[in-house]
């Protein structure tokens, strides 16, 4: 079901928290509305296999030289889903572009281009 419940609590970029009956929670009414979509595609057989918050490590965690463990830095998408053409696509559903966003977005685009040519990625406003 996608009854809805909006936070009344916005975060400081402005965006209003959606959580579903289910229990699924999303940061902005952005993505919500575009997990919509998505499911409606999905129906419509124009997209299969759609995942939320699929989780991807850019860079491996490892141990300094003084021996202290350094945690590894993962991307977590919005959606990832296959396309018509086989293509896996993940998207990422952003109103504000945050300093952090732009470094690990260059990070998993070299992550792409090296090792995961396989994916397409993109940027829904």
């Amino acid at each position: 079901m996608y009854n809805n419940q909006f936070n009344s609590k916005k975060n400081k970029y402005g965006a209003t928290k959606v959580i579903l009956d289910d229990g699924t929670k999303f940061d902005s009414k952005a993505e919500y509305q575009r997990y919509l979509a998505l499911k409606l595609m999905q129906r419509a057989n124009e997209i299969s296999d759609l995942t939320l918050q699929p989780k991807f490590q850019i860079f491996p965690s490892y141990k300094n030289k003084s021996g202290k463990k350094i945690q590894a830095i993962h991307y977590i998408a919005d959606f990832q889903y296959i396309d018509k053409t086989g293509l896996l696509v993940v998207e990422d559903v952003k109103g504000v572009e945050t300093p952090v966003f732009k470094l690990k977005d260059k990070m998993f685009g070299y992550l792409i281009a090296m090792e995961r040519n396989d994916i397409e990625f993109r940027i829904v406003k």
